[in-house]
């Protein structure tokens, strides 16, 4: 059970004795008044920690929708791939938000975004190297003492590879989680887009990462830019998730499980029942290919 927090009803827990939904939504600024009026019938749900930083009105948001859900914190700023370390001041007000708010899962990128005093508006992306990996899992690690609790890395978006690559991305995310100890927030829209973008069998990828070490999936909308050398795909969580990447994923529900899967929407944000029916598919095929008791078990 969580711990009290100044304005919440100290009474109202997330209580999940009755059959959990591993389907859950990102919490948006947008559905604030609806989840909190409608509670609709959700696993769980997910925010950007950075967005709470510092108190104030989404926070409270936040805890009056927490005592309605399991939470979720995916980062987008501790730039584990820089190649300096994690920023103190940074995890301190994350881990405040982890003290009070006792999400279940904790998460961030396999990128970085940040350089001496820059920071850089993007996930950027890394080369898969022996080096580039010892940096990266030196932050990670240094993370999980900080915050006390294991962590989960989300492999990337990318558009551009580097010819110095010394492994492929699904061998460095196993190699990842077996060096840090961390686990796999895997992005099944994230692997479709590359797999166009960089020519590749998106169900090779995912036949190659081990099973034991994905504890969490994505699904987003993408969409199609042209230019005049081709077509690329951008991740930009706009719009609904595409056949192609739900077949994707049922193909990852068959191998990983029904671990906690969460429809992400960031832009040209719809109704709130809309990302409801998101989820409401991902359960559905969720409830068809595996058992839907990961919560409890994410949260081990």
């Amino acid at each position: 059970m969580m711990k009290p927090y100044p304005y919440m009803d100290k009474n109202a827990y997330p209580l999940p004795d009755s059959p959990y939904r591993a389907a859950g939504i990102g919490l948006r600024a947008k559905h604030y008044e609806d989840i909190l009026e409608e509670k609709p019938d959700i696993g769980w749900i997910e925010v950007h920690p950075e967005n709470y930083f510092g108190g104030g009105t989404h926070r409270r948001y936040l805890a009056k929708a927490r005592e309605l859900y399991p939470l979720s914190l995916h980062a987008v700023g501790l730039s584990l791939g820089s190649d300096q370390p994690v920023d103190e001041e940074h995890m301190r007000q994350f881990k405040e938000l982890i003290d009070i708010f006792e999400p279940f899962q904790v998460s961030d990128h396999v990128s970085w975004s940040a350089s001496g005093n820059a920071h850089l508006n993007d996930l950027l992306p890394l080369p898969y190297t022996k080096e580039t990996l010892q940096r990266l899992c030196d932050n990670i690690e240094r993370v999980q003492n900080y915050f006390g609790r294991k962590i989960l890395v989300e492999n990337p978006s990318t558009y551009v590879s580097f010819t110095t690559d010394e492994m492929s991305e699904y061998e460095f995310m196993n190699r990842i989680a077996e060096k840090a100890g961390c686990d796999v927030l895997l992005d099944i829209n994230n692997i479709y887009v590359q797999s166009v973008n960089h020519g590749f069998d998106p169900n090779h990828y995912l036949d190659n990462i081990k099973p034991e070490f994905v504890r969490e999936m994505h699904l987003a909308g993408h969409t199609e830019r042209e230019f005049e050398d081709g077509t690329i795909l951008v991740d930009t969580h706009n719009r609904p998730v595409r056949d192609e990447v739900w077949a994707l994923y049922e193909h990852g529900v068959k191998r990983f499980g029904a671990v906690p899967t969460l429809i992400e929407w960031d832009g040209d944000i719809p109704a709130l029942s809309e990302l409801v029916a998101q989820s409401d598919k991902a359960q559905s095929f969720i409830d068809k290919h595996g058992k839907s008791e990961v919560l409890a078990h994410a949260a081990e």
